[in-house]
């Protein structure tokens, strides 16, 4: 399912391979070390003396916690540098790149049970494609395992469908007013208006699980169908995040194509430069959220 980068592939040849459907994994880099090493000092400093793996025995509402862990790690000077260093490294300048939020990501063992209130910061996402909600098909998916992952707690892909039209409601989509739900204006958001929905019936079981080890990541297109595996262990599953966009890619209009997403919006907001922070609506002199259409987003 993966094709292995070297150091020192062209960050244009990796690109153009992205687009056309390739999953791309790095290993072997010291800068991916140091964030999956600065990653579980982080957690296990803040949770001793359990081990984070275990995080959902802990009492109180675990809901909170792990999106108070998630706001201090994406919000922590030296996460932000430490995957600057590895952006770099794979050859995406930092001045003409940006980053999406750097998220720690918590997936929590499905109850034996009963069910676990749903939450933001433990779900598992059902079946979506991330360009069917930002209108950005220049945009690249990096994911990462902090601690060791199987095939009983990950998230899987389904590559045939990367460029087969997909029946979903992305037209219906509306990131803005979604947003604001979460700011707490109006009702809360519930769990299946999260993502676009699919209107088709697809077997799941064809999935292909991602069981990469720790120091590893993988990088995809935002094109990519993919869907999160319930946690059938009973360890709780620690990744991090993240996607990004280069600036020449959307002045250019390359990226992969669009076979079935009509969100509403385009979510430049998403968005900031990796060299210092600036929203990329700001580079690029447009609304946080386009309005589809708007502009030329591919």
């Amino acid at each position: 399912m993966y094709t292995d980068f070297t150091p020192g592939t062209d960050v244009d040849v990796l690109h153009d391979a992205l687009f056309h459907g390739t999953i791309a994994r790095l290993e072997g880099r010291p800068e991916m070390s140091a964030i999956v090493g600065f990653s579980r000092r982080f957690l296990e400093e803040r949770l001793a003396p359990v081990d984070p793996v275990l995080i959902h025995q802990m009492e109180g509402d675990l809901a909170e916690l792990c999106a108070t862990l998630q706001r201090e790690y994406a919000n922590s000077s030296e996460v932000k540098q430490l995957w600057k260093s590895l952006f770099e490294a794979v050859g995406l300048d930092p001045y003409t790149a940006v980053r999406d939020r750097l998220t720690l990501r918590f997936q929590l063992p499905s109850p034996s049970s009963g069910e676990r209130p749903w939450a933001r910061s433990t779900a598992t996402v059902p079946f979506h494609r991330d360009t069917w909600g930002t209108n950005l098909y220049a945009q690249v998916n990096w994911w990462a395992p902090v601690y060791p992952i199987t095939a009983g707690r990950t998230f899987a892909f389904l590559p045939e469908l990367f460029a087969r039209p997909i029946k979903n409601n992305s037209n219906e989509f509306d990131i803005v007013a979604i947003m604001e739900r979460n700011r707490g204006h109006g009702q809360p958001v519930r769990q299946g208006e999260m993502v676009p929905q699919l209107l088709e019936d697809v077997d799941l079981g064809e999935a292909q699980p991602v069981t990469i080890t720790p120091g590893e990541i993988i990088v995809f297109s935002s094109q990519h169908a993919h869907v999160g595996v319930p946690n059938s262990t009973k360890l709780t599953r620690i990744s991090l995040e993240t996607r990004t966009l280069r600036l020449t890619d959307l002045e250019t209009g390359r990226g992969a194509l669009n076979v079935d997403g009509r969100a509403r919006w385009v979510s430049y907001g998403m968005f900031r430069r990796i060299a210092d922070g600036t929203p990329l609506q700001d580079i690029l002199g447009v609304a946080a959220f386009e309005p589809f259409g708007a502009t030329d987003s591919r």
